[in-house]
């Protein structure tokens, strides 16, 4: 059976190089967990590492952390919709939001649940992702930030998370003056500018962002490690967290060159830079594990000699070299995955997951260890965020 398997200590790595980032930026952060898919083992090892504040874009999942921990601080992660406001007022302290229509009926059912519910304003500079757009911002704020059960807590941006764009000094500055004019018009603090991802943290180490981006939503680097702007992976990170291993269904020598004509009959086009003569042989292994199970083009074989061939919906073909003597029917290809790769296999039901140490062997080795002392932006007595409570 395919298992990926998930390092909790590299993980805890992760969380405590972002935490030193956080605490250099003077900023809170909330670790994004939509990767997770709902995955409990993994958040119990985020909660015992010292993680308080989530960030998800499933309801599901949001209740079953919160049956876990009370106490945790929630934020919804994807633009409220207006058949589940409920859910949203229920689940989530904090929302993302950019529709006037959707804030009345967040503020009505926060009302009906007796409950203030936080949001933060979403503006678009140039992701084209959500966001209102910067000239109707002092006219959509006055008609919101009085209402009796909703709290603006900040502005916010989603920057590199669709079209790719890398995230520029200027766009940072224009949030910052953004929330200068609406604490100046309305005399009303803004505390937070929620705009920092694991795309701008390349900018906090090199000491370039503004001050002033005081909250990150942050998921990639903690379960890759990935530098999304130079490539590779940040300092002092790890990108060994999460692994693959498919098991090896067929290994034989075969033609790597299809002797027939090709076409577009193969459903699944497969990016591979190698380019095999006809009549060239070598030896083939199948996994099964396919485009059902995950993206294919974000896996990369832990042997750098092993290429990915190509996938169908439950096999991916992998060519191993002349002589793979270590490779047997029955054994492991293990892979490296991107973030869509790891999404997909995280929502899979076909692949199991099995965390590494078992969670009381983590909780017994971090025992004593410094706490990670992670700040949260609407918990933490020692801010002056401080709504909810």
């Amino acid at each position: 059976m395919n298992r990926i398997r998930i390092n909790l200590e590299a993980m805890r790595q992760n969380l405590i190089a972002a935490n030193e980032l956080m605490l250099a930026q003077g900023a809170t952060w909330t670790v994004v967990t939509k990767v997770l898919c709902g995955h409990v083992e993994t958040l119990r090892a985020l909660v015992l590492s010292g993680v308080k504040s989530i960030g998800e874009s499933r309801f599901r999942n949001l209740q079953s952390f919160k049956e876990y921990v009370p106490d945790l601080e929630t934020w919804y992660l994807r633009i409220p919709s207006m058949s589940a406001i409920k859910e949203v007022v229920n689940f989530a302290e904090v929302s993302l939001n950019s529709e006037y229509e959707i804030i009345m009926k967040l503020n009505k059912e926060a009302r009906r649940q007796e409950k203030l519910h936080h949001i933060v304003i979403m503006i678009e500079l140039g992701d084209l992702r959500e966001g209102i757009l910067p000239g109707s911002l002092v006219k959509f704020y006055k008609k919101i930030f009085h209402l009796s059960n909703i709290n603006v807590i900040g502005i916010g941006a989603n920057l590199g998370c669709l079209v790719g764009a890398i995230p520029t000094i200027d766009q940072f500055m224009q949030l910052k003056l953004y929330k200068e004019l609406l604490e100046l018009k309305f005399d009303r603090k803004l505390p937070l500018i929620s705009a920092g991802t694991t795309a701008t943290l390349p900018l906090v180490i090199e000491k370039r962002l503004p001050k002033g981006i005081n909250h990150f939503r942050i998921g990639e680097g903690v379960f890759l490690g990935n530098d999304l702007i130079n490539g590779g992976t940040l300092p002092d990170f790890r990108n060994d967290i999460v692994v693959l291993e498919a098991e090896v269904i067929e290994i034989k020598k075969k033609s790597l060159a299809s002797t027939g004509e090709t076409g577009s009959l193969a459903p699944f086009e497969i990016e591979s830079e190698e380019d095999y003569e006809v009549g060239q042989r070598g030896y083939r292994a199948l996994v099964n594990v396919g485009q059902l199970d995950t993206n294919v083009n974000g896996l990369t074989p832990v042997n750098e000699s092993y290429k990915i061939a190509g996938a169908s919906s439950d096999i991916t073909v992998v060519n191993v070299g002349d002589n793979p003597s270590d490779l047997k029917v029955g054994g492991y290809i293990k892979f490296k995955l991107n973030y869509a790769a790891l999404l997909r296999l995280m929502n899979s039901e076909y692949v199991k997951k099995i965390v590494e140490p078992s969670l009381e062997g983590f909780e017994y080795r971090i025992k004593g260890e410094k706490a990670l002392n992670m700040p949260v932006s609407l918990s933490n007595e020692d801010s002056d965020i401080n709504v909810g409570k």
